[in-house]
């Protein structure tokens, strides 16, 4: 009785250890899977912002450096800005993908 019981101990032992492997390779696998989602999404939200907002920022451009040429110099800078919050959606997925 008592070998019976260490042999079905011991056969339950090696079982769990090797679910225990698989685990850790699927919790490994889907990890990886949730970092590529994560930086597609702060790319992917990122790009969309900034479109909108230099498509804001520069038809307004436009209509003010319509009526007055010497416009130009001070709206470049505000569509930079608006363009660097695709750089900085960049530089967010860079940083999940690679920590």
């Amino acid at each position: 009785m008592k070998k019976r019981f260490l042999s079905i101990l011991a056969v339950l032992g090696s079982c769990a250890g090797l679910f225990a492997q698989e685990a850790e390779a699927a919790a490994a696998s889907s990890t990886g899977a949730i970092k590529y989602l994560s930086a597609a999404i702060a790319v992917g939200l990122a790009c969309i912002a900034g479109g909108m907002a230099v498509g804001k920022i520069g038809s307004a451009a436009m209509g003010a450096m319509s009526e007055n040429p010497e416009l130009s110099g001070k709206a470049l800078p505000f569509l930079g800005l608006a363009e660097g919050i695709c750089l900085w959606g960049m530089l967010v997925a860079v940083l999940i993908l690679f920590m």
